[in-house]
């Protein structure tokens, strides 16, 4: 068994709101929130006198202690306040990725038995389609104003009284996003306030402090638990600057790191891939610049080390962790970038611990430099799934030990590297692609007779979603295009499809579980696979050119009149 170097914290038994903002008086007029784009700022004290006045309208409507509110947003300085006001009037926030079709927000809705969303004028035609679909909701409030719905504007008017909620931190469920865990479909994850907030106190403390005075860049999404913890919930709680983007693109990014002097920023692999390469870079003053610290998927150890070169800064960090963890478990500790071996995904946070059991022999633990899977067991493992105690039972072991399905081995120093997956998930882009939802759909198609997909891996490392697909006998055949297309006007864009192999037979164990592992061997003896969506764009990874695209012309289709 390994343990973090650190000392524990104490479980901090605090409603998540409260965690967070608890000393915003203290912090006063600095700036809590910026918009990046367009200079609106919030400061500390009207963010907790926003949050506040929108929990006394959110009570007035008829929010109440166990229900579900979804919010639906990308980032904009409105998002904390939603979030903070809905689990102060004691509802239970479950986040939705605001690129997500009709019906797939409509499952979320329904799972979760959501009775009330949170979302912006842009996404209203989505969200209302969603609340027809799933039933059972009761309003859709809007952040900023539309015709016939009610704005969490009006309701820092209200003057109805704050609630008083007897939340129990324990128990009750702050978050509920929707993560597909080891394998299948989405399945909501319960962090509990106490989960939450303790997972806040081992990732600041001697870890990755933040403080008054630093700048961070919310570029990655809030409703992810990545962005919702290290972007929003742990500079709030501590007094720093959060510097809010809607979207990633490249010259925005750039704009706003030197505009607003950042000096942090928690990314994912692919915006290191345009730090290190792209010629645009060159153009800004980055020099405000202290750490950059990547997860939510994989970071090639020699394009960390070109990043930092590039930006003159101490070696780029890592972080590890999933939505079931809250989701920190190890990281980089800013005071040890230079000393932490390259590729690592730092060490145990405090109040954490480890075990590597074999691959064969579950039961048997392994030593520094043995691969193996990597359990987890501290205060930040969820609850459990919701409504799905098989699933729970499945991922978190009678001892508490929660199962990533990740493999990867410590070494001496107490560093982890991961190194691959047991599990089926495919992470494109630091987002969770479950391949059983894809076969799925893939199934519907009248041309096709049987599918399977995997991640495997194109020219920058990154891992895409490739599907080998069995035409159906006697029916015409449809192209890769066909098939791309097929899955593309279903699903949010970063579940899209990359690549179409059409196959004789998808091969299958005696059980009839699909032998992704041979199919993506398969794929690597063909070496670096290209995404068949168009040229590269200046070095950058074309599939982050696309799926920007693909937003870009969403937002351009609904602000037309």
């Amino acid at each position: 068994m390994f343990r973090s170097q650190y000392a524990d914290v104490p479980p901090i038994e605090l409603p998540i709101h409260e965690a967070v903002l608890g000393r915003a008086a203290a912090f006063g007029d600095a700036p809590a929130l910026i918009d990046g784009t367009d200079g609106t700022t919030l400061s500390y004290e009207q963010l907790d006198r926003f949050h506040r006045r929108v929990a006394a309208g959110l009570a007035e409507a008829g929010v109440r202690q166990g229900d579900v509110l979804a919010l639906h947003s990308p980032n904009t300085v409105a998002f904390p306040t939603a979030f903070y006001a809905a689990t102060r009037a004691g509802a239970a926030v479950t986040p939705v990725h605001p690129l997500a079709t009709a019906e797939e927000f409509a499952k979320q809705l329904a799972d979760s038995s959501a009775r009330w969303i949170v979302t912006v004028s842009p996404l209203l035609p989505v969200a209302r389609r969603a609340a027809e679909l799933a039933g059972g909701v009761r309003e859709i409030f809007v952040c900023d104003s539309a015709p016939g719905h009610r704005s969490l504007i009006d309701m820092l008017g209200s003057t109805a009284p704050e609630p008083s909620v007897a939340l129990d931190p324990v128990t009750d469920v702050a978050a509920l996003p929707y993560s597909s865990g080891t394998t299948g479909l989405p399945k909501g994850v319960m962090l509990t306030h106490r989960q939450m907030a303790t997972n806040l106190a081992q990732l600041t403390t001697s870890v990755v402090p933040s403080g008054p005075g630093d700048r961070i860049l919310a570029v990655l999404p809030f409703f992810h638990i990545y962005g919702l913890t290290a972007l929003m919930n742990a500079p709030l709680r501590l007094g720093a600057t959060v510097v809010v983007l809607p979207r990633f693109d490249l010259e925005t990014f750039l704009a706003a790191i030197q505009n607003h002097h950042i000096t942090g920023l928690y990314v994912a692999p692919p915006i290191v891939l345009a730090l290190a390469k792209h010629p645009r870079v060159a153009d800004y003053d980055l020099s405000s610049l202290q750490y950059v610290i990547s997860a939510a998927a994989p970071l090639d150890a020699r394009l960390a080390a070109a990043c930092a070169q590039r930006l003159g800064l101490p070696p780029l960090g890592q972080a590890y962790g999933m939505t079931e963890l809250s989701p920190g478990t190890h990281v980089v500790p800013l005071d040890a970038m230079r000393e932490a071996p390259p590729g690592t995904v730092g060490r145990l946070i405090p109040s954490t611990e480890m075990r590597i059991v074999s691959l064969d022999d579950p039961g048997r633990d392994l030593g520094p430099g043995e691969s193996g899977e990597i359990l987890i067991r501290g205060p930040q493992v969820m609850k459990g799934y919701l409504g799905r105690p098989d699933a729970t039972a499945a991922m978190i072991d009678p001892d508490g030990w929660l199962h990533t399905g990740d493999v990867g081995h410590v070494d001496d120093g107490g560093w982890l590297f991961v190194v691959d997956r047991v599990k089926e998930l495919i992470k494109y882009k630091g987002f969770q692609v479950a391949p059983a939802e894809l076969e799925a759909l893939l199934l519907t198609h009248p041309g096709i007779a049987d599918a399977a997909v995997v991640g495997v891996h194109d020219e920058t490392g990154a891992e895409i979603p490739h599907a080998y697909v069995v035409p159906q006998p006697g029916a015409t055949a449809p192209t890769e295009g066909e098939v791309m297309m097929y899955v593309a006007e279903r699903v949010a864009p970063y579940k899209r499809v990359r690549g179409v192999t059409f196959v004789e037979s998808v091969p299958r164990a005696a059980s009839g579980k699909i032998l992704r592992r041979e199919l993506r061997d398969r794929k690597d003896q063909r070496g670096p696979q290209r995404d068949p969506e168009g040229p590269q764009h200046d070095q950058q990874d074309q599939n982050d050119q696309q799926d920007r695209q693909d937003q870009q012309d969403q937002n351009d289709r609904r602000d037309r009149p």
